[in-house]
């Protein structure tokens, strides 16, 4: 499912230089696993999530998607390929506390069309099931915990049925307990769902919920 081939990128150090974060990286993923991406602070994971989720470019190498190009330069539809085929969790929730949770989670289909369908509404609705959150779907961002919250986040990356679920330090400000519940979400989602999962963590109990595990050290995983 996914191909990355080469891949580098650098970053200007503040002091007239250049620093090479990643240094021909390479990647293959099959569709269906998960995996987890470990390193210590600084070591390149946010920048490699960044860019398995189209958000930047490399400066060289290939990525391919499903078999196609993303950063092919004739491609105009990066947008549309995150939205549509890329979930992304964030260590923070990001939801809006004007909306309750069903909308936080219906928010990127809002963002192509002016309302859910009744498909839409009830996968929704499923996930939220899935998740344990269906009874707070009325409740809003600030009324519920920071696991809800997280489990609201996470059904909001799912709701377009991407193909890939990318998730930066999910459980980074989470207490253990909680941090267990969503491991134990992610593993299902990737299970029932058969969604592609590639987390980084610096957390070794977290990486072990993954059925692989990588470490990304001087540019390159191993």
């Amino acid at each position: 499912m996914i191909r990355l081939t080469g891949i580098t990128k650098t970053y200007p150090d503040g002091n007239n230089s250049l620093r090479q974060v990643l240094r021909g990286l390479s990647l293959s993923l099959a569709r269906g696993e998960f995996l987890a991406v470990m390193g210590a602070s600084g070591s390149g994971k946010t920048t490699l999530l960044s860019i398995l989720g189209a958000l930047i470019a490399p400066d060289g190498g290939e990525y391919l998607l499903e078999g196609q190009s993303v950063f092919d330069g004739r491609r105009t539809d990066l947008a549309d390929l995150r939205n549509r085929r890329i979930g992304f969790v964030f260590q923070e929730h990001r939801l809006m506390p004007q909306l309750c949770l069903r909308d936080n989670i219906l928010l990127p289909v809002l963002a192509a069309q002016s309302k859910a369908t009744a498909e839409q509404a009830e996968y929704a609705q499923l996930l939220m099931e899935l998740s344990g959150i269906a009874p707070l779907a009325r409740q809003y961002p600030r009324q519920v915990s920071g696991g809800e919250a997280g489990r609201t986040a996470l059904c909001r990356a799912l709701i377009m049925k991407p193909a890939l679920l990318l998730a930066d330090e999910p459980t980074g400000r989470l207490d253990s307990r909680t941090a267990c519940n969503i491991m134990e979400l992610l593993q299902r989602i990737n299970r029932e769902l058969g969604t592609t999962v590639v987390m980084v963590s610096h957390s070794a109990d977290t990486a072990s919920a993954a059925q692989r595990i990588l470490t990304l050290a001087n540019g390159l995983l191993s």
